[in-house]
């Protein structure tokens, strides 16, 4: 004859069955509010390169307008400044990134009143100017040969301390 285990452990193992499928019907409940949600929103549009989807979310339409005025509107579109060039794999990444935040500020209305890059966007769109233009600026980085800081400033060659609004007239 068999005999159930006793204590703690036997109450777990007895209802282990039924955690299971409750965390799984749980998941499922996530993960198809999370696919509704982004179906909903357009997210699928942010896989492609028409600069318009950026425009979706009216926080962005500020940008969208200076990048019309721009002198880059005709020759780029937002993720020719905004996604990594280096693989595929890194410009998704960004972009599931930068899509999660936004996505989560706009659902809380959290977005600030003046949106501000991150740093780790700042360092893509420093590396996209310098993928497109690295030619011309060869010659003024190479004359940088201090250290990396003076005093806690960067002495680093920064293309957005003086062309900051060269993608987005304002």
């Amino acid at each position: 004859m068999a005999t159930k285990p006793k204590g703690l452990l036997g109450i777990l193992k007895s209802y282990s069955g039924v955690a299971i499928g409750i965390a799984g019907g749980l998941v499922g409940i996530l993960l198809g509010i999370a696919v509704f949600t982004f179906g909903y929103a357009g997210g699928w549009a942010y896989f492609g390169n028409d600069p318009q989807t950026c425009n979706q979310c009216h926080a962005m339409n500020e940008q969208y307008d200076g990048w019309l005025k721009g002198s880059h509107t005709n020759v780029a579109g937002c993720n020719d400044c905004h996604s990594p060039h280096d693989n595929i794999i890194s410009k998704y990444v960004n972009k599931a990134d930068n899509g999660f935040w936004h996505a989560l500020k706009f659902t809380t209305r959290q977005y600030p009143e003046n949106i501000k890059i991150r740093d780790m966007n700042r360092q893509v769109t420093q590396d996209a100017c310098i993928y497109c233009h690295g030619g011309l600026v060869e010659g003024v980085s190479s004359t940088r040969t201090f250290s990396d800081s003076v005093n806690g400033h960067s002495t680093r060659i920064d293309c957005l301390q003086c062309h900051a609004e060269v993608g987005h007239m304002r």
